[in-house]
């Protein structure tokens, strides 16, 4: 009898399942419901004919059949990850294009300056940015959606290669009437009671990190409202409901007549590195690599 077909979603449900032991806490990683991740758990238990889970009332353990599945998905959910990254870029290379990720104002101004430059050196080559979602520019290179990227550190790098390229200091934008928008710059303590935006489309330690969480006084900020992109962010932060540290650049690219931007004196500055991954890439990661390290 040949083996039940099973879908690489419902593995990452199980993965993420067994790797928190909770099916609230996954759900809430996986953005879905609790009641529709039990369901898909129970469906694989069934195709598969074992149990995975020992459920008593409010503890979730693994059954000796789910520890053995364990590490086998992980690497069945790598060995397609990579080879979806290698078909994807093999065809973009094939058609001589180069997908560049970043996220909001990416690398700043040192980006522009190498995109120009490696335009010069590879007019063969059209250059696609591609705009990734807060903190994802790891996972999409990882799943072959763009070729090489800007990458905001700290960031899970893990399978990557990169290099810092830049730095840059934290800002904090603020709507125009706050209390604060009148000084030149500001401490992280002067930011102590202001609602601060955050996303749940990030990792949590990317966001911990942004949000200088916890403070030097050890508080955790005070959370803003949510947001899923940088206008959207911009927006609520024109309206007086909260405030959002970003970097320089992100001062200069997106103005607004309601906010200012501040720099933030006391915190570590982003880093920005280039990243892509090792192993396979074609000429056009090299040299646009290289070109970002000159």
């Amino acid at each position: 009898m040949s083996p039940p077909d099973v879908d690489t979603r419902v593995l990452r449900y199980f993965v993420a399942v067994a790797e928190r032991l909770s099916f609230t806490g996954a759900a809430r990683d996986l953005y879905v419901s609790q009641p529709a991740l039990s369901r898909q758990i129970r469906q694989l238990e069934a195709d598969l004919g074992v149990e995975l889970f020992v459920r008593t009332g409010r503890e979730v353990r693994l059954t000796a059949a789910g520890g053995e599945l364990l590490p086998r998905a992980r690497e069945a959910l790598f060995g397609w990850r990579d080879a979806v990254r290698v078909a994807r870029s093999t065809a973009a290379a094939e058609s001589n294009v180069l997908r560049v990720g970043f996220v909001a104002s990416g690398g700043g101004e040192v980006a522009r300056r190498v995109r120009s430059a490696f335009a010069a050196r590879r007019p063969d080559v059209v250059v696609e940015p591609k705009r990734c979602d807060w903190g994802g520019e790891p996972d999409a290179l990882r799943q072959g959606l763009v070729d090489v990227a800007f990458v905001w550190l700290p960031a899970d790098t893990d399978g990557l290669r990169f290099r810092v390229v830049a730095t840059e200091p934290r800002y904090v934008a603020l709507a125009r009437d706050h209390p604060l928008a009148g000084r030149g710059s500001v401490g992280i303590a002067d930011l102590r009671d202001e609602p601060l935006m955050w996303t749940r489309k990030a990792p949590k330690e990317w966001v911990d990190w942004w949000a200088v969480n916890p403070r030097p006084d050890g508080a955790e900020p005070v959370w803003g409202p949510e947001n899923d992109n940088v206008e959207e962010m911009l927006e609520h932060v024109a309206s007086g409901a909260a405030v959002c540290l970003g970097p320089e650049s992100m001062a200069g690219y997106y103005a607004h007549p309601d906010l200012v931007w501040r720099p933030v004196t006391d915190v570590e500055p982003l880093r920005i590195a280039v990243a892509w991954v090792p192993g396979d890439t074609g000429s056009a990661v090299r040299e646009f690599v290289a070109t970002a390290l000159r």
